[in-house]
């Protein structure tokens, strides 16, 4: 079955990546991400009118998506299943579309993604204290420049009681001031980290998710590079276009650069604030990347095609994403199916083989088998 949707225009999004990786002209407004799956905010579209839900009732475990970011999203975080569970039975009162609501299931979202641009920039996770306070030799001794280093030279843990403190409110004065130092900071070893920041603050001026911004890793990736975000790891995508996958989940926790609701303590405890690099998950040149990853939701696949057949042992229910070329998809026994780039075909419950042929480039999404 053929899987299609409308793009979400989110205000972060590209009226170019989608379009380009599609072959269409630019879009009038934003399109931010395609999603297939089915989640009830927005299942997939099948030829026939009906929606994916209908096939899986609703059980799928993992969502798919096309994810086109012409903008920074919001810093954000995502639970664990047993923080999902407890924080959804305590908003068991509140209306499902309270904009206040943190979770709006009982789910965790671990996410990878996989890249289909050239280049790709994202924060993830956060740099280590010591790390930062070197970029911030950078920013001279301004009085807010000075009131950060001294939160992160304290003692404890220095990295929750700084983001607590840069989101909590009374802190804007020093925002503002550390933001105004970084139009001017110039570093050789953080120049990279700058940029990416710089462009931050200009789309979110006087926003304390700037900051926030600072004590995060910047991340750049290339096209077929992919990241893999844990529960609890503060995140943010900044430029690119990409594939990504993630448990059926809705649930978001923002530490910045969005207008949408904020609770700093709820954010605060989820957060894993242990400091390091996030490893950069690469394709290893053959035709087929396994990304492998720690989680049971969702496995993802990335299939290069040279024109040969090429079968494929999947874990139903499985989806194919055309991401490039011309692609075709058959079951063991079935005829072959056409993909169109930027479309998904999903298989039907008992298929555990598909073969795919053509010239171009498709992603195999499925349930996972890592405990």
């Amino acid at each position: 079955m053929r899987l299609t949707n409308v793009p979400r225009d989110y205000a972060w999004g590209s009226t170019t990546l989608l379009a380009a990786l599609e072959g269409r002209a630019p879009s009038a407004a934003p399109e931010a991400e395609v999603w297939f799956g089915d989640l009830p905010g927005d299942p997939a579209d099948l030829a026939d009118g009906r929606t994916l839900d209908a096939v899986t009732g609703g059980d799928l475990p993992y969502l798919l998506k096309l994810l086109a970011a012409g903008a920074p999203l919001s810093i954000q975080v995502h639970p664990t299943k047993e923080q999902a569970q407890a924080g959804f039975a305590l908003e068991a009162g509140q209306p499902a579309d309270d904009p206040r609501r943190n979770y709006r299931d009982d789910n965790h979202k671990p996410e990878l993604i996989v890249v289909l641009s050239e280049r790709f920039e994202a924060l993830a996770g956060l740099r280590s204290a010591d790390a930062t306070l070197r970029l911030l030799e950078a920013f001279g001794d301004s009085p807010g420049v000075g009131a950060l280093r001294a939160r992160l030279a304290g003692a404890g843990d220095v990295l929750r009681d700084t983001i607590g403190w840069v989101l909590s409110g009374d802190a804007q004065a020093e925002v503002d001031d550390v933001i105004a130092a970084l139009a001017a900071a110039e570093s050789e070893e953080f120049a990279t980290e700058l940029d990416v920041v710089r462009a931050v603050a200009e789309r979110y001026p006087g926003d304390p998710g700037v900051v926030v911004a600072l004590l995060m890793n910047v991340v750049v990736l290339s096209r077929g590079e992919g990241v893999f975000l844990r529960a609890g790891l503060l995140h943010a995508y900044v430029s690119g276009l990409g594939v990504e996958i993630m448990a059926a989940s809705d649930n978001v926790l923002r530490g910045g650069l969005t207008p949408k609701h904020i609770d700093v303590a709820e954010l605060l405890s989820i957060l894993d604030t242990t400091p390091g690099d996030v490893p950069v998950l690469r394709p290893d040149g053959g035709p087929v990347t396994n990304y492998e990853v720690p989680v049971s939701d969702f496995a993802l696949r990335r299939v290069e095609l040279d024109g040969a057949e090429r079968a494929v042992d999947v874990q139903a229910p499985a989806m194919v994403l055309a991401t490039a070329g011309d692609v075709l998809v058959r079951g063991a026994d079935g005829k072959p199916v056409a993909a169109p780039v930027g479309a998904a075909i999903f298989a039907s419950a008992e298929e555990n083989r598909l073969v795919l042929s053509g010239v171009g480039e498709a992603f195999i999404a499925e349930p996972g088998t890592a405990d």
